[in-house]
């Protein structure tokens, strides 16, 4: 058995470990800084920052369509109403020639070019005819154009007004997708929004009742870190987050002190290959946020009953809050299962 595996199991190790929460203040030592974010190229996961920066990007650009979109409305809006003033004023004119119309019916201009003396008369009613036809039909003419104007000013500004609820819904749900992503993971104060941006979907667990609960579990199953004893539950955890390739060190049962270890439902997860040393660069920093983003968006899939990572515990039913212990959890990320 190596020091750091003895270190682990002794039972001094077991307080450090055991759950002492509450929603106060950080400890007075302040928690390091986190690093500054290296590259990645386009074969490496996305991070969440990243994904939070693009959703930024696209929320200023909605926002900008969207004041382009109301300042569009205002100017459909004054045609529409510079439309309108102009049929108000050909109202009297319309009605004009359809009273005209009314009173000669369609023989009243058979009768005028009849009712004549003589062929000069005759021209000369013939051309005053044309000449009235000519006017009515400018003047008609006039008012459906202004009418097909306002009609289509009309329906382009219930356009932009159904635009603008589309881009408002848009921004609303974009910043809620943002937030409600980066809150889960611990937000920018755990994670520094250096974390993965999507985990891989664990397989479920064991003892998954019919409504949604879980079946308590026994001690039974060897566990793989160190001899003790764990549940069907934990060891099912414990396979999942090697399988997706946390591969670091990792200590489950411990004999004796309060609390989930010795129950066979809690692993402690290192930063290191081996022993506990706390995170001290990105590699280290983003492990620990990518496992703990891991366990967190699988909680429902795996049985979680809570996580500490960084100073920071959470469970299914509150979320994240500050976490004040025996050990701060910079060295490693704890799970316990139900």
């Amino acid at each position: 058995m190596t020091a750091p595996l003895r270190r682990w199991l002794t039972p001094v190790v077991a307080a450090l470990a055991a759950l002492a929460v509450f929603a106060g203040p950080l400890p007075a030592a302040a928690a390091p800084t986190p690093p500054k974010p290296s590259g990645h190229g386009d074969d490496e996961p996305k991070l969440l920052d990243d994904l939070i920066e693009a959703r930024n990007r696209s929320y200023v650009q909605a926002k900008a369509k969207l004041e382009k979109s109301k300042k569009r409305q205002l100017e459909l809006a004054l045609e529409v109403n510079r439309a309108q003033a102009e049929l108000d004023a050909l109202a009297p004119q319309v009605s004009q020639i359809a009273a005209q119309s009314y009173r000669t019916g369609r023989i009243g201009a058979v009768s005028m070019l009849l009712d004549t003396a003589s062929p000069d008369s005759f021209v000369k009613r013939a051309a005053a005819l044309d000449e009235l036809n000519l006017v009515n039909s400018k003047k008609l003419a006039e008012v459906n154009a202004v009418k097909d104007r306002a009609e289509q000013a009309k329906l382009a500004l219930d356009a932009e007004v159904r635009e603008q609820q589309k881009l408002t819904n848009e921004m609303a749900r974009g910043k809620r997708e943002a937030e409600k992503a980066l809150a889960l993971v611990g937000g920018r104060g755990l994670t520094s929004g250096k974390v993965v941006a999507t985990s891989p979907v664990a397989k479920m667990a064991p003892g998954r009742t019919a409504d949604g609960d879980w079946k308590p579990l026994s001690c039974t199953e060897d566990d793989p870190t160190t001899g003790g004893c764990i549940t069907a539950r934990t060891l099912h955890m414990y396979k999942e987050v090697k399988r997706v390739g946390f591969n670091r060190f990792v200590g489950c049962y411990r004999p004796g002190g309060p609390y989930e270890h010795p129950k066979g439902r809690a692993c402690d997860w290192s930063l290191q290959r081996s022993g506990f040393s706390p995170w001290h660069n990105d590699d280290t920093y983003m492990y620990g946020n990518n496992l703990t983003a891991f366990l967190v968006r699988n909680a429902d899939r795996l049985g979680i009953y809570y996580v500490i990572w960084n100073r920071q515990i959470w469970f299914p039913a509150t979320g994240w809050s500050s976490y004040s212990g025996p050990s701060n959890h910079t060295d490693h990320v704890h799970v316990s299962l139900l």
